[in-house]
């Protein structure tokens, strides 16, 4: 068996990065977030709405998490009452893609493993969110 990579471990930069990732990703909300946008979901509200169980105070802290780590964009249209939507950067549309294949991919595994729709457990969205 050939070994693609001789080292013995992560380097520091490597470690670091993966660290970033995991802040950012690792957050139950996060994915939900990206794949909420990635689906045509701007507004907090709406968001709010399409991601059952999550609540003002976490959503608000995972969009500003995302706007800080350049996956997503905020955009302010003032008037009377403020409007705010938020949309993914080049960067939070290849993650959302990575994120939706890693879905798949569990849907896949579950059918196979007779665990049935992945989905369908307790953080499930409800019928015709998605």
């Amino acid at each position: 068996m050939k070994r693609v990579n001789a080292r013995r471990y992560l380097s520091l930069p490597e470690r670091r990065s993966y660290r970033r990732l995991e802040d950012v990703v690792g957050c139950k909300w996060s994915a939900a977030v990206l794949a909420a946008i990635a689906r045509g979901v701007r507004r907090p509200g709406q968001l709010e709405r399409f991601i059952p169980g999550i609540s003002t105070k976490v959503l608000q802290e995972r969009l500003r998490k995302l706007v800080d780590y350049e996956l997503i964009t905020r955009q302010a249209f003032p008037g009377r009452v403020l409007r705010v939507e938020y949309h993914l950067t080049g960067t939070g549309r290849k993650l959302a893609d990575i994120l939706e294949q890693l879905r798949e991919l569990d849907k896949e595994h579950a059918a196979r493993s007779g665990g049935g729709d992945a989905a369908a457990g307790p953080d499930a969205a409800p019928p015709g969110a998605t």
